[in-house]
């Protein structure tokens, strides 16, 4: 535990350290939250080095209950910034929604490993057209990979995330 447990305006928080060094934050919410239900499932982004990563998703699986969808150990590079080379990526769902976990030795290109989160929409083209009148700058252009075509901003004030929608077949 790297914070112990607080209250927050709705409930209580506490950030934790996994194996692997990934920092997160749990919370409770002792008041229902009040906003329309999540059309998408936000994905959480960590990266995590080869000699940690099985210990992480172990310790990962046995609290969240989930799943491994998908254990890729050749993943194109393009989705950290190496394009040349290859990588490994294990995507796992659970009741605690998603999370990709990249599999790197940390030597990445900026601004990757800075972006904690990945944002599925519908229409990346329309998404990135709104983002940008609201003031959102592209830090890597769009591109397609692994059924997916992503792009990665950043929003006024600093904040990066990877946004992407699924290419269909």
């Amino acid at each position: 535990m790297l914070v112990a447990a607080f209250n927050d305006p709705i409930g209580q928080d506490a950030i934790i350290q996994w194996p692997g060094g990934v920092n997160t934050q749990l919370y409770w919410h002792t008041t229902a939250p009040s906003y329309a239900p999540l059309q998408t499932i936000p994905e959480n982004r960590v990266y995590v080095s080869q000699d940690r990563v099985d210990a992480f998703v172990s310790s990962f699986l046995a609290f969240s209950h989930g799943s491994v969808v998908s254990d890729e150990p050749r993943a194109p590079g393009a989705e950290i910034g190496r394009p040349a080379e290859t990588y490994r990526r294990v995507r796992i769902e659970s009741k605690f929604g998603r999370l990709s976990a990249m599999v790197t030795d940390g030597h990445l290109p900026y601004p990757y490993g800075r972006e904690t989160t990945g944002y599925e929409v519908t229409n990346l083209t329309d998404t990135l057209t709104k983002a940008k009148a609201s003031g959102v700058d592209v830090l890597v252009p769009p591109y397609k990979t692994d059924q997916r075509e992503a792009v990665v901003v950043q929003f006024p004030g600093g904040y990066i995330a990877e946004i992407h929608s699924v290419i269909k077949n």
